[in-house]
């Protein structure tokens, strides 16, 4: 293994020489197409690459910054969507030969409001099929092309660690955006739920997806989010709730803070090798002027068992017309979990409704006697290529799952390595609160460098 030449710039950095006119983004864009072509063959992290359209792209805002036009916080900077968002004439495949064909006829939410701050939308990632797994096929681990990236947001992931896109959209419905981001060593958010719009997003249960962005830093992470947040009338899951500047106090530091740290669920069954690099992480964070208390989480154990259950029954009728007409152009492991969802009675279904409403509870009375939580992301580091979805979806969701269930923010970053493969913390905020998860995030970040970490890639 050799080490990959040097990163491209971060989405702040490409941002700020932009917008001074120090950098070009058609050069900035080239460079991704070029990285692109040379690394996504071993990869497999694109779908589809927007080749021409997104130098036209960068020549335009080229032009606006070369005008002295107000451009927005993302100008010119390569960005890359998951194959779930709609762009206005593209196909929306989910990972599915049950979409084939499909072309959408608008942009998503999303799609409008990262064009809106400038960026350019350098293609489309791989997805696990219909968001609904942990695996990603056939997209690797640039960490290790031996291992899998994690998913459902995997291509998302890859794509942005091996420097082929400055950041990427994914989607979590039990940890989708968090899993990918902290098994290829980047940051990934998970906004509460309701806070950025799902319009034009293909769903897999309407009251678990999450939408949100994987980049290579906190502050990357808060200017996308920044980008893409808001109330919109057409989501009938957005809230109406006032946008919070997270860029504001971003750098404002964390003395005083106080960060819970679970007694129970979250830091059992880890790996020797996570369980000490988060818990140097929190070290970290008190040598920043936090102070940690230990808190419980009520409830949280059933988090894995009431998710299964609620996105079983909601993902088998959002499928259910094309699954009685073309079952077989699922895959067998999608298809498998489409039909237990079936099968799953409506008492079943209502009983984790109700059971949902325990963790809800559970985390509100943690989270009043703390400001954050913080907790592994997951126990293990990234398994091997291969691997059967529904053999490491209960390892890799059980500490990311609960946070779906509560519709909390949930942070992932980077905090250290096992044999070459990335171990991430994970932040958890109040309701609306992503500011405080993302500046305790950019803290731990100031004083380490886990983030600036290159991965290799085979020559």
């Amino acid at each position: 293994m050799t080490r990959m030449d040097t990163l491209l710039p971060t989405v702040s950095e490409a941002a700020a020489a932009i917008r001074a006119g120090t950098l070009s983004p058609v050069e900035l864009t080239q460079a991704v197409l070029v990285r692109i072509e040379r690394y996504d063959p071993r990869l497999g992290s694109y779908v589809e690459v927007y080749a021409e359209e997104a130098l036209a792209r960068a020549r335009a805002v080229e032009a606006a910054v070369s005008r002295g036009d107000r451009v927005g916080l993302l100008p010119g900077v390569p960005l890359a969507l998951k194959d779930l968002y709609d762009v206005a004439g593209k196909p929306t495949l989910c990972g599915s030969a049950v979409r084939a064909g499909h072309l959408a006829a608008e942009d998503s939410a999303v799609t409008g409001l990262l064009r809106a701050a400038g960026a350019v939308l350098v293609g489309k990632t791989v997805t696990h099929e219909f968001a609904f797994g942990v695996v990603s096929a056939p997209t690797r681990n640039p960490w290790n092309l031996d291992t899998i990236p994690g998913g459902s947001s995997g291509g998302s992931a890859a794509a942005v660690a091996a420097g082929l896109c400055l950041a990427a959209m994914g989607s979590d419905t039990g940890g989708s955006i968090r899993i990918p981001a902290g098994l290829t060593g980047l940051v990934g958010l998970k906004p509460t739920f309701g806070r950025v719009s799902k319009r034009g997003v293909a769903p897999l249960s309407w009251s678990l997806d999450h939408t949100g962005p994987i980049t290579r830093t906190v502050r990357d992470a808060a200017l996308v989010f920044q980008s893409i947040t808001g109330f919109d009338p057409a989501d009938p899951d957005s809230v109406d709730e006032p946008v919070t500047n997270v860029l504001a106090g971003l750098d404002s530091g964390i003395d005083g803070l106080r960060i819970g740290v679970p007694a129970n669920h979250f830091f059992d069954g880890l790996t020797p090798e996570v369980g000490d690099a988060v818990r140097a992480a929190l070290d970290v964070l008190v040598s920043a002027g936090a102070r940690l208390v230990e808190v419980t989480v009520p409830d949280v154990e059933i988090s894995s068992e009431v998710i299964t259950t609620i996105v079983g029954v909601e993902a088998a009728l959002i499928h259910q017309e094309e699954m009685g007409i073309r079952p077989h152009d699922y895959t067998e492991d999608t298809r498998t979990r489409l039909i237990a969802g079936a099968a799953i009675p409506g008492t079943a279904y209502v009983d984790a409704l109700h059971r949902r409403r325990r963790i809800v509870a559970g985390f509100r009375s943690a989270l009043s006697e703390v400001d954050i939580l913080a907790t592994p992301t997951l126990p293990v580091t990234a398994p091997p290529y291969g691997s059967v979805p529904g053999a490491v979806m209960p390892t890799l969701s059980r500490l990311t799952a609960p946070l779906n269930a509560a519709g909390l923010p949930g942070l992932a970053v980077p905090c250290g390595f096992a044999e070459g493969l990335p171990i991430s913390m994970q932040l958890i905020g109040r309701p609306f609160d992503e500011a405080t998860i993302l500046r305790a995030g950019a803290a731990y970040q100031q004083r380490t460098d886990w983030h600036t970490q290159q991965p290799p890639l085979t020559e």
